[in-house]
């Protein structure tokens, strides 16, 4: 299952976007403050509607600083915040083909006067055929109900479960090489599937042996192109009972110089994390900037090998990437319906599409790469002012 057409309105950055078409894989671009991590951040507040404990509609509201803080700047007055997601999945038919089924989403929220979030609108359709639509009857009659979403309410969601369990497999990460060296001294309590790396390693070694033991060895196998004298790849626990990512380095001594993750370049740390994230997991996986600290030519080749993976993958995922990167957007297998440009203005941020422009379209597909043609219109303008102000 993917998402395939999103429509939202007053959600941060985005006063009003309709019917924006999303691709299984997909790159956001745009200038700094244009709103890429807050587009991403959709993903991210739907899975937190479906948490099973600690989660719900107050939790995403709340862990975002309440309705306020999630309110487009530019919009009049209190509007509601609406979100509609259109998800398509392909099932076997009884022929030899497959066939899709549609699944709608739609959830308008505000808050009330004590600044507790309610739902305005709920409404859920499969193959345009509506299984909810809320307020009801009961909403009406104990309004405390509207205090949270169906998706959270087991009783409520069993004709929708799809859209739960794709929903609650949404994965986010921005690993932070900080983070995962000293986990303990940004947070002491454990966090679970912590997307900046405070529980990474755990994770790792959480895994099944079999599958750890495979994705370590066909991680080792980039890892050593980028860092030839990395010799071996391995999770291994301290005394004190915490996991360490250790390598094994070429050097001088017979057996080779042993490091663990304290040691390990950003870069290194960052593109493990890259890696291990596209064999981990099966729902849809968005990334913040994953060319960080990564050297160029790495940069250039990310879409290809993010491609092989997936291609050798049982199931394949839907990718969400935002990227400052012109060497990873010069990848001429990226087309123009896997790329939406952000642009801000004084009534909100605005998404375009290259194949929406004729001139665009046309000059990609002469055979231009995204870099060529749509990458400059989304750097910041007046950037000679920048040195004016010295």
């Amino acid at each position: 299952m993917y998402a395939y057409q999103l429509t939202v309105e007053n959600w941060k950055n985005f006063k009003k976007c309709g019917d924006i078409k999303l691709s299984p894989r997909l790159f956001l671009i745009g200038p700094n403050a244009s709103g890429k991590s807050n587009f991403l951040d959709i993903f991210r507040f739907l899975r937190d509607l479906c948490v099973p404990k600690g989660g719900g509609l107050r939790y995403a509201v709340e862990s975002r600083g309440g309705v306020s803080a999630i309110r487009c700047l530019a919009a009049r007055r209190q509007p509601d915040i609406i979100i509609d997601i259109k998800l398509k999945e392909n099932i076997k038919s009884k022929g030899n083909g497959t066939e899709s089924e549609i699944w709608r989403y739609r959830l308008s929220f505000s808050q009330d006067n004590r600044r507790i979030p309610f739902v305005k609108e709920e409404v859920v359709e499969h193959n345009n055929k509506i299984l909810l639509n809320r307020p009801s009857k009961d909403d009406r009659e104990d309004e405390l109900r509207l205090t949270q979403t169906a998706l959270e309410q087991i009783n409520l969601n069993k004709t929708f479960r799809p859209i739960v369990n794709f929903f609650q497999n949404v994965n986010y990460l921005h690993l932070l090489p900080q983070v995962v060296r000293d986990p303990q001294g940004f947070s002491p309590n454990p966090i679970k599937d912590d997307p900046f790396g405070r529980d990474f390693l755990q994770r790792v070694e959480n895994t099944t042996k079999r599958y750890r033991d495979s994705r370590l060895t066909k991680i080792l196998a980039v890892l050593k192109v980028a860092a030839p004298q990395l010799k071996d790849l391995r999770v291994e626990r301290d005394r004190q009972g915490f996991p360490h990512l250790l390598g094994i380095f070429e050097h001088w001594r017979p057996k080779g110089a042993k490091q663990n993750e304290s040691q390990f370049s950003d870069g290194t740390l960052r593109l493990f994390g890259l890696l291990w994230a596209l064999f981990e997991g099966e729902g849809l996986l968005v990334m913040e900037e994953p060319e960080l600290s990564l050297h160029s030519a790495v940069v250039r080749h990310l879409p290809q090998m993010i491609e092989r993976i997936h291609r050798h993958r049982k199931v394949k995922r839907q990718l969400i990437i935002s990227t400052h990167s012109e060497e990873m957007l010069g990848e001429k297998g990226i087309g123009g319906e896997e790329v939406l440009r952000l642009e801000p203005g004084p009534e909100g941020t605005e998404l375009k599409s290259p194949m929406d422009d004729p001139d665009e379209k046309s000059l990609l597909e002469s055979g231009l790469s995204i870099a060529d043609v749509v990458f400059q219109k989304s750097s910041p303008k007046d950037l000679g002012q920048m040195l004016l102000a010295f």
